[in-house]
């Protein structure tokens, strides 16, 4: 797949997971006996990615051991926040980490497997400044819709409220590092809020949506349903 970088946002205080995983970065909560995002890096590595970029905060200290385990070749570096700077200014201080000018951003805490080469080649037929990928779901009130057109292109970003059907942001991307680089952002801000909901009727933000598996650990519940839907490998 030509793109070989990730940055993995992997700050994240999961607040809501406290209660099942206290003190812990949220995508370090164990699942099976391995942290979430391991489960994260070994997908993205089948589907081609070679090097990461690990966007740390909040209790960082904590990858440090297991990512000298889980990619023992040192084919990773990472950026530490001190303060935290939200998703937008956690992308863009790893993204001055980064190598090539597409480069592939997922949250640590959820598992989206798409198909990335099939990402890639939406995102380069529509010139695309960047791609979401968006996951198809029926009766849902967790996540927001996000709409396109009849060529992809993302039209608007619907709040938060109960859908009999829609597509949902599935948290990871395709971005060209250097264009984005140059916009005009607060040290500060959202990449959803900021970036994809403030710019999608002026750039060139395209969706492509695939019927691939889909999980967010955001929640109790769904943290639970990992330990019986995730299966480690090596």
């Amino acid at each position: 797949m030509p793109v070989q970088e990730a940055i993995i946002l992997a700050g994240g205080l999961g607040t809501r997971l406290r209660s099942a995983v206290p003190d812990l970065p949220k995508c370090m909560a164990p699942v099976n006996g391995l942290p979430f995002v391991h489960y994260v890096i070994r997908y993205l590595q089948a589907q081609g990615i070679q090097q990461f970029i690990f966007a740390l905060g909040y209790k960082h200290e904590a990858f440090f051991d297991f990512l000298q385990e889980a990619l023992p070749d040192g084919n990773y570096t990472y950026t530490i926040e001190e303060t935290p700077l939200g998703t937008g200014g956690g992308i863009r201080l790893a993204c001055c980490k980064a190598n090539t000018d597409t480069v592939l951003v997922t949250n640590g805490d959820t598992l989206f497997r798409g198909d990335l080469s099939q990402l890639y080649k939406q995102h380069q037929a529509n010139k695309a400044s960047c791609t979401l990928s968006l996951k198809p779901m029926q009766d849902f009130d967790r996540y927001g819709v996000v709409e396109t057109d009849e060529a992809g292109k993302v039209t608007a970003f619907k709040e938060k409220q109960y859908y009999a059907a829609g597509q949902i942001n599935a948290g990871m991307y395709l971005l060209q590092r250097k264009d984005w680089l140059q916009l005009p952002f607060p040290e500060k801000f959202s990449f959803e809020k900021d970036y994809l909901e403030t710019y999608c009727g002026q750039s060139a933000i395209y969706g492509l949506a695939q019927d691939a598996y889909f999980i967010d650990i955001g929640i109790p519940e769904d943290f639970q349903r990992a330990q019986t839907e995730l299966i480690p490998y090596a």
